[in-house]
């Protein structure tokens, strides 16, 4: 449940600080769950996604975002790069991080459309 939990964070955040033990293990996970993004059916993709990653949003955002951003890569889409040592135990401390991509616009809002109210039409004056 930790490594899920750690790749949910490193694709919703994209950038997490771990042992560095725990980058090794979380980083071919999300490259694998990219690679699968952008090779399978929609439909399939977010099914294997699912399995793995604990949020909806982090699906979402496999699906949306980084299957464009990565487009053009076809591996090496995680990276760490260490920081030191924790001051309790000595753990040898990465930060792990996505590595850039493309650009991907920001998706547009498409305007309201106005819903007008029929005007009533006046009573006529019988004579």
């Amino acid at each position: 449940m930790m490594k899920r939990n750690l790749v949910t964070s490193l694709l919703l955040y994209e950038q997490v600080r771990t042992t560095k033990k725990r980058a090794q293990v979380t980083g071919p996970i999300v490259d694998r769950l990219i690679a699968v993004a952008k090779s399978s059916a929609p439909h399939n993709a977010i099914r294997a996604i699912n399995r793995v990653v604990t949020d909806k949003n982090a699906c979402r955002k496999i699906m949306e975002v980084l299957v464009k951003r990565y487009a053009g890569r076809s591996s090496g889409l995680t990276h760490f790069k260490p920081v030191g040592a924790r001051k309790g135990d000595g753990a040898e401390l990465v930060e792990l991080s996505l590595m850039e991509g493309a650009d991907v616009p920001a998706k547009e809002v498409a305007p309201k459309k106005e819903h007008f109210k029929k005007k009533a039409s006046k009573p006529s004056k019988k004579a």
